[in-house]
């Protein structure tokens, strides 16, 4: 099971901003994928609910990263397919200290779902 004050805190972070921040390559364009830890056969996307603490892991093998914004709208409509499609599970506000809370894709999208500002 995860940490859900990490999860209640991610979403409250992202409600207001409506955005998720992600790593991209900036030559590539390439995102980060990673090997799950929690989960075999699964990679994982990290994800975090600011620049600031994307930011912080643009460091040695992410030094030439960058973080890149997601609209909650463009993970619903694009993302979440061939996130699905894939395989891939997402890493929530990873910090330095191994904390790494890894969720499925359908209850990570559906918590988003709750917080998500429809105009």
């Amino acid at each position: 099971m995860f940490d859900k004050t990490i999860v209640d805190n991610f979403l409250a972070d992202v409600k207001p901003s409506q955005t998720l921040w992600a790593l991209q390559d900036k030559t590539s364009e390439d995102w980060v994928v990673l090997d799950s830890i929690n989960f075999e056969n699964s990679e994982v996307m990290p994800l975090w609910s600011s620049a600031e603490l994307a930011q912080q892991h643009c460091v040695d093998e992410w030094k030439n990263y960058q973080p890149s914004e997601i609209s909650l709208a463009e993970w619903f409509e694009f993302w979440l397919e061939d996130l699905n499609e894939d395989n891939v599970i997402v890493g929530i506000n990873w910090q330095e200290d191994d904390n790494c809370v890894e969720m499925e894709l359908s209850d990570f999208s559906q918590a988003l779902a709750a917080i998500e500002s429809l105009k």
